[in-house]
Protein backbone atom coordinates (compact mmCIF):
# COMPACT_ATOMS: atom_id res chain seq x y z
CA UNK A 1 0.00 0.00 0.00
CA UNK A 2 3.00 2.49 0.58
CA UNK A 3 4.28 1.50 -2.36
CA UNK A 4 1.21 2.11 -4.16
CA UNK A 5 1.34 6.03 -2.30
CA UNK A 6 4.70 6.68 -3.45
CA UNK A 7 4.42 5.53 -7.26
CA UNK A 8 0.96 7.69 -7.30
CA UNK A 9 2.57 10.59 -6.01
CA UNK A 10 5.92 10.59 -7.88
CA UNK A 11 3.75 10.20 -10.82
CA UNK A 12 1.08 12.85 -9.87
CA UNK A 13 4.77 14.91 -9.46
CA UNK A 14 5.79 14.10 -13.24
CA UNK A 15 2.52 15.11 -14.35
CA UNK A 16 3.21 18.93 -12.59
CA UNK A 17 6.35 18.91 -13.72
CA UNK A 18 5.58 18.30 -17.64
CA UNK A 19 2.90 20.68 -17.38
CA UNK A 20 5.14 23.40 -16.01
CA UNK A 21 8.07 22.49 -18.59
CA UNK A 22 4.82 23.00 -21.23
CA UNK A 23 3.71 26.14 -19.92
CA UNK A 24 7.57 27.20 -19.85
CA UNK A 25 7.58 26.45 -23.70
CA UNK A 26 5.20 28.73 -24.40
CA UNK A 27 6.05 31.44 -22.53
CA UNK A 28 9.45 31.07 -23.70
CA UNK A 29 7.76 30.83 -27.85
CA UNK A 30 5.54 34.02 -27.04
CA UNK A 31 8.38 35.96 -25.26
CA UNK A 32 10.54 35.21 -28.36
CA UNK A 33 7.63 36.06 -30.75
CA UNK A 34 7.54 39.74 -29.00
CA UNK A 35 11.31 39.87 -28.80
CA UNK A 36 11.06 39.62 -32.24
CA UNK A 37 8.12 42.11 -32.73
CA UNK A 38 10.33 45.12 -31.00
CA UNK A 39 13.21 44.06 -33.12
CA UNK A 40 11.96 44.69 -36.73
CA UNK A 41 9.99 47.84 -35.36
CA UNK A 42 13.50 49.14 -34.55
CA UNK A 43 15.26 48.19 -37.68
CA UNK A 44 12.21 49.68 -39.51
CA UNK A 45 12.42 52.64 -37.06
CA UNK A 46 16.02 52.77 -38.13
CA UNK A 47 15.67 53.16 -41.70
CA UNK A 48 13.18 55.13 -41.77
CA UNK A 49 15.10 57.44 -40.02
CA UNK A 50 17.96 57.40 -42.12
CA UNK A 51 15.91 57.73 -45.26
CA UNK A 52 14.71 61.10 -43.89
CA UNK A 53 17.85 61.95 -42.74
CA UNK A 54 19.20 61.56 -45.94
CA UNK A 55 16.26 63.33 -48.03
CA UNK A 56 17.06 66.32 -45.13
CA UNK A 57 20.90 66.13 -45.93
CA UNK A 58 20.12 66.53 -48.98
CA UNK A 59 17.89 69.64 -49.30
CA UNK A 60 20.55 70.92 -47.00
CA UNK A 61 23.69 69.95 -49.07
CA UNK A 62 21.10 72.09 -52.00
CA UNK A 63 20.44 74.99 -50.31
CA UNK A 64 24.14 75.52 -48.94
CA UNK A 65 25.89 74.16 -52.46
CA UNK A 66 23.35 74.90 -55.04
CA UNK A 67 21.84 78.16 -53.60
CA UNK A 68 24.89 79.05 -51.78
CA UNK A 69 23.56 79.99 -48.52
CA UNK A 70 25.66 79.89 -45.59
CA UNK A 71 24.84 77.24 -42.53
CA UNK A 72 23.16 80.08 -40.63
CA UNK A 73 21.48 80.85 -43.50
CA UNK A 74 20.16 77.36 -44.30
CA UNK A 75 18.84 77.28 -40.40
CA UNK A 76 16.91 80.16 -40.79
CA UNK A 77 14.84 78.94 -43.99
CA UNK A 78 14.69 75.48 -41.74
CA UNK A 79 13.34 77.34 -38.39
CA UNK A 80 16.20 78.51 -36.29
CA UNK A 81 14.85 75.89 -33.22
CA UNK A 82 14.74 73.20 -35.85
CA UNK A 83 18.13 72.55 -36.14
CA UNK A 84 22.01 73.39 -34.73
CA UNK A 85 24.62 73.87 -37.05
CA UNK A 86 26.47 70.81 -35.70
CA UNK A 87 23.13 69.22 -36.99
CA UNK A 88 23.46 70.40 -40.20
CA UNK A 89 26.94 69.33 -41.12
CA UNK A 90 26.16 65.84 -39.44
CA UNK A 91 23.29 65.41 -41.98
CA UNK A 92 25.37 66.92 -44.85
CA UNK A 93 28.32 64.50 -44.02
CA UNK A 94 25.65 61.54 -44.54
CA UNK A 95 24.49 62.33 -47.47
CA UNK A 96 26.56 60.23 -50.38
CA UNK A 97 29.09 62.40 -51.97
CA UNK A 98 27.24 64.77 -55.25
CA UNK A 99 23.69 63.91 -53.95
CA UNK A 100 21.28 66.46 -53.89
CA UNK A 101 17.71 67.34 -54.16
CA UNK A 102 16.17 65.69 -57.00
CA UNK A 103 13.98 68.46 -58.22
CA UNK A 104 13.78 72.09 -56.06
CA UNK A 105 9.88 71.69 -56.35
CA UNK A 106 10.12 68.34 -54.05
CA UNK A 107 8.55 68.54 -51.55
CA UNK A 108 11.54 66.90 -49.00
CA UNK A 109 8.63 66.05 -46.57
CA UNK A 110 6.88 63.77 -48.59
CA UNK A 111 8.18 60.33 -47.31
CA UNK A 112 7.94 61.28 -43.21
CA UNK A 113 5.13 63.17 -42.96
CA UNK A 114 2.32 59.88 -42.44
CA UNK A 115 4.93 58.50 -39.80
CA UNK A 116 3.84 59.65 -36.76
CA UNK A 117 7.04 58.38 -34.41
CA UNK A 118 8.90 60.65 -36.21
CA UNK A 119 8.01 63.87 -34.56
Amino acid sequence: MDQLLRQQARARARQARTKVRQEQAKRERRLAKWGEAVAVALAERDAMVTDCEQRAGRALRSMIEAEELSTQEALAWCGDDTLTGREVHRLIRGVADGEQAHDSDEDPRAECTDHTMLG
